[in-house]
């Protein structure tokens, strides 16, 4: 009995991992909402008058949700790093797992920059940003001529920039699910049970 349960124990740890931690697909979800809802409210907020009784309001929940997804960002990378991820479907490519590193690389720097931007719009004034009333994130000023035209030309283009690659994405996913019925979308997905024989994980490319 002692002899099966070590032989249990040891299969059930070196086997791979073929799920992201469900924290990670917590805020993968999460935050894929967040950033269309930024995008909208961006959008829309822009073209909002003085006399608007949302041209204070909108920027300010506008700048308090963007901080709070750059603490999301933060959460998320530090699980990955705990957690790790699973590993390259066998089925994909060397290419199409160099793409999918590629592709999430640059979704975490075109979230990090679209962050910084923002925060170098928002504090141009020397002022902080108050986000939710919880408390202000302090603000240093100027750090370069017209700050806040440049930063915003920045945030806008490099805005376009993530949702554009995120539409590509979730496009990649959807294909590998309906067309190549495999399991890329279903380890993101909210089952708790593993991934069937066809998944077959291999390490990926170092």
């Amino acid at each position: 009995m002692a002899n099966h349960l070590q032989q249990s124990t040891h299969q059930t740890q070196s086997s791979p991992q073929v799920r992201y931690h469900w924290v990670s697909v917590l805020l993968h979800w999460l935050m894929a909402l967040v950033i269309f809802g930024l995008f909208g409210v961006g959008f829309w907020m822009v073209d909002l008058t003085y006399y608007s009784a949302w041209y204070k309001t909108a920027p300010h929940y506008h700048k308090s949700v963007g901080i709070v997804l750059a603490l999301l960002l933060l959460v998320r990378i530090g699980v990955l790093l705990k957690k790790g991820k699973p590993a390259a479907l066998s089925s994909h490519s060397k290419i199409v797992q160099r793409a999918s590193k590629a592709t999430h690389v640059l979704l975490y720097l075109l979230l990090f920059f679209i962050v910084v931007s923002g925060y170098l719009i928002s504090t141009a004034d020397n002022r902080g940003i108050e986000v939710f009333n919880w408390f202000v994130l302090p603000g240093f000023g100027e750090f370069f001529p017209q700050q806040a035209d440049r930063a915003g030309w920045v945030h806008k283009w490099l805005a376009y920039s993530l949702i554009a690659l995120a539409v590509l994405h979730a496009l990649g996913a959807l294909k590998h699910h309906f067309i190549d019925k495999d399991a890329t979308l279903k380890r993101m997905g909210w089952s708790m049970t593993t991934a069937t024989k066809s998944t077959n994980p291999t390490k990926e490319p170092s």
